[in-house]
């Protein structure tokens, strides 16, 4: 957040004093923002006031980076001693920018604001919530499980792995679709790393039996990982490696690409929480959450 006015600010090399209290000027392409274009927000390197964003950036190709455009009251102009520049200014703290240009149609705006890179700092749009589809037998158990567990933003019970578009839990249930009751969970993967997620996804079931948990059977039932990127995949194949030594059997669990996920129908949803009474929440939900206390 930016400092108030008169409050303490960022401190600064002696090249950032040069330019920002003192209105230096950085040699031409050699700021790290030339060129860049990630999504995000330009901050006050001396106060930390945003200033810009990345969807008003441009390439001027002036070896500064370029905005034509600025966020609603970060920026204030002030005329050039000489009369024929105007200089830009942080609003917030009188930091040194630059300068703003108009009239060289460069953009629909007709507007450039010409900064020193090393004014600024750049902030990335906060990563998007990552997620996995996960199946472990029956999708009220997982969606129990994960519903209860730190970091975990979502979790929806659904349908993935087959080629029937828009399955029904009728159609799921004769086990001939080749869909498996699955969980979406979406997580904050800066609260809760995505080999934690798979830590108690192998501990919340059975992944060395085939096409069966407890007592329900069939290949809706099998375990599966459905992953979202390559990355994931990666991590899952070799997180599979590394636990199969735990286990006397071979754990059996798929590893794959999610193609697509369809959601459950509404009354699936929160099946624990709606339903603290029926006999599959009493007798295989609530001791498996028990099992996982500590670790969820």
């Amino acid at each position: 957040m930016a400092k108030a006015k008169g409050g303490a600010f960022n401190r600064l090399t002696p090249e950032e004093e040069r330019i920002i209290l003192y209105k230096g000027t950085e040699a031409p392409f050699s700021g790290e923002y030339d060129k860049h274009f990630e999504p995000g927000v330009y901050v006050c390197r001396r106060c930390n006031a945003p200033l810009y964003r990345s969807s008003d950036k441009f390439d001027a190709g002036c070896g500064w980076p370029s905005f034509d455009d600025e966020i609603k009251g970060a920026v204030k102009r002030i005329p050039d001693a000489d009369g024929v520049r105007t200089e830009i200014q942080c609003a917030n703290c009188g930091a040194h920018l630059g300068h703003v240009f108009e009239g060289e149609h460069m953009t629909d705006k007709n507007v450039r604001h010409c900064v020193n890179s090393i004014s600024l700092k750049f902030m990335p749009d906060k990563k998007k919530d990552d997620y996995v589809v996960l199946g472990g037998g029956c999708f009220w158990c997982t969606e129990a499980v994960f519903s209860k567990m730190k970091g975990v933003l979502a979790v929806t019970s659904g349908y993935s792995g087959g080629s029937s578009e828009n399955p029904t839990y009728e159609e799921i249930s004769t086990g001939k679709t080749g869909h498996v009751e699955v969980a979406k969970v979406e997580y904050d993967a800066q609260l809760v790393p995505f080999e934690k997620i798979l830590e108690v996804f192998f501990l919340a079931h059975d992944p060395t039996s085939v096409d069966k948990q407890g007592n329900d059977t069939g290949s809706q039932y099998r375990s599966v990982i459905f992953c979202i990127t390559d990355e994931q995949k990666k991590k899952a194949e070799e997180f599979i490696r590394r636990i199969q030594k735990n286990y006397p059997k071979p754990i059996v669990t798929e590893v794959r690409m999610l193609d697509k996920f369809y959601p459950a129908e509404d009354y699936h949803k929160n099946f624990f929480v709606n339903n603290p009474l029926h006999p599959y929440s009493l007798f295989v939900i609530r001791p498996k959450l028990e099992k996982l206390k500590g670790k969820i």
